[in-house]
């Protein structure tokens, strides 16, 4: 068959794909790494022509186009599976919706729930010899966007890396409707220095891998660095099943310690669903035949990510109440991040043989309305905040003051355990307000 011959024929400018917008329409951005850059800004070019464009995408890494020639959003409706901390001011100024879900759930949620594609774009890399695109950086639900899509476009971009399956990474040329060319450097986020509070609390988890693990890391900088200081360790014969794929695992292989040797599945490669860190990370990714990507119905299922023995989980959260609930995602009712896949890995975590699943936070944090600090351990979670993690799924939480394990604990258990991992100046009125909450026995004692 003659590929080259059919992408000629589908080969178009940015503007001339996105003529087939229409009013009314439901537009997918790949999101994170593989959202589109040529064709968001022809698209932006039509607002005049334009009416009630709904945008689904997922942790902008550049300001979306459409944004700056919309800014009071009257053609354009951005929505989001998971805030950057760009989306976040965006959603502050009332330019972005957030859309909750379960992160295993997102290809689901096309699926089974039919959600509305009337247009979906792709960065993907160069076409191989067989027609083949693949969606790069972002496999996540890609797959699953342009199964429920009426039209495709591709933005096709040389520098996007290929990542090897897996499965549902690929993308054929006879499915696509358009193609648009556009060379760009993908989005690179180096990952920040560790604060020594960040390398205490990592040191706390490290303590708790075994050789032979296998481990995730969720987005932030402590699991990071939690990462980094496993490459340092002594530990060996490491393993990676992960959401997201960054620079601290490509530590763990230049360190001869990821391995994938002894998982029980997918064994010999590092499975994960997107990725977002260096260009070095980048490189490392493409064509790279040890790392395998997949659905993140397949990464994040917990039964799938228990088959793994010696799972180890490690997260960031917000604030911890005295119950144990844990909050990662919102202020009160000011949305932050989103639920992600922290839940989907706290549940695999701890239904794997010898897994265990961390959330680790710092014990306080700047206040920003009163100045000071104030604590991240609270009696309760302020009216409107999402509980992330149910107190019911809660198994190890971590600060710069201790390690606790909350699995099958009473409320009083949990409320004197958690309070032990308050800054020392916010203990006494956490323990009044447990006793207020009546969680607080009279034999309690911090420990």
């Amino acid at each position: 068959m003659d590929y080259q011959g059919m992408y000629r024929q589908k080969l178009v400018t940015a503007e001339q794909a996105v003529k087939v917008v229409k009013t009314g329409d439901w537009v997918d951005y790949a999101g994170f790494c593989n959202t589109p850059v040529a064709l968001d800004a022809a698209l932006a070019s039509r607002k005049e022509e334009l009416a009630d464009i709904k945008v689904r995408t997922t942790l902008s890494l550049r300001m979306p186009e459409i944004v700056k020639a919309d800014s009071r959003r009257e053609v354009f409706t951005m929505c989001n599976w998971h805030f950057s901390g760009l989306d976040r001011k965006l959603h502050d100024q009332g330019l972005m919706s957030y859309i909750p879900m379960v992160y295993r759930n997102k290809p689901h949620f096309y699926r089974k729930s039919n959600l509305p594609v009337d247009v979906a774009m792709f960065v993907v890399p160069p076409m191989d010899k067989h027609g083949y695109f693949n969606f790069g950086l972002t496999v996540s639900a890609s797959r699953a966007i342009a199964d429920q899509a009426k039209t495709i476009i591709v933005e096709v971009n040389e520098k996007m890396p290929w990542a090897r399956g897996g499965t549902e990474e690929l993308l054929h040329i006879t499915e696509v409707d358009y193609i648009v060319e556009h060379t760009q450097a993908v989005p690179a986020v180096n990952p920040a220095a560790p604060s020594e509070t960040d390398k205490i609390i990592a040191a706390r988890i490290v303590e708790e891998i075994p050789d032979g693990a296998t481990i995730q890391l969720g987005i932030g900088g402590m699991p990071n660095t939690v990462g980094n200081m496993i490459a340092e360790s002594d530990l060996k014969e490491l393993s990676c099943h992960t959401e997201m794929l960054v620079d601290a695992y490509l530590a763990l292989f230049k360190a001869g310690k990821l391995t994938n040797n002894r998982k029980n599945i997918d064994k010999g490669k590092s499975a994960w669903t997107f990725c977002v860190g260096s260009q070095e990370l980048y490189d490392w990714v493409d064509h790279n035949p040890s790392l395998a990507a997949y659905p993140v119905s397949y990464t994040n299922a917990p039964h799938v990510i228990s088959q793994n023995n010696n799972m180890i989980t490690i997260n960031n959260c917000v604030e911890v109440d005295l119950f144990g609930q844990i909050s990662s995602e919102s202020a009160g009712t000011r949305q932050i991040s989103g639920t992600g896949g922290q839940l989907d890995f706290l549940t695999g975590g701890f239904m794997s043989k010898g897994g265990k699943s961390f959330i680790c936070f710092t014990a306080t944090c700047a206040d920003k309305t009163n100045g000071g600090v104030r604590s991240r351990v609270v009696p309760v979670l302020p009216a409107g905040e999402t509980v992330t993690g149910p107190r019911s799924q809660a198994h190890y939480l971590v600060t710069e003051y201790g390690k606790v394990n909350l699995s099958g604990l009473s409320v009083w258990e949990r409320a004197e355990k958690v309070i032990t991992l308050a800054h020392p100046d916010f203990q006494d009125e956490l323990v009044r307000a447990a006793e207020e909450l009546n969680i607080w026995r009279w034999s309690n004692k911090l420990k």
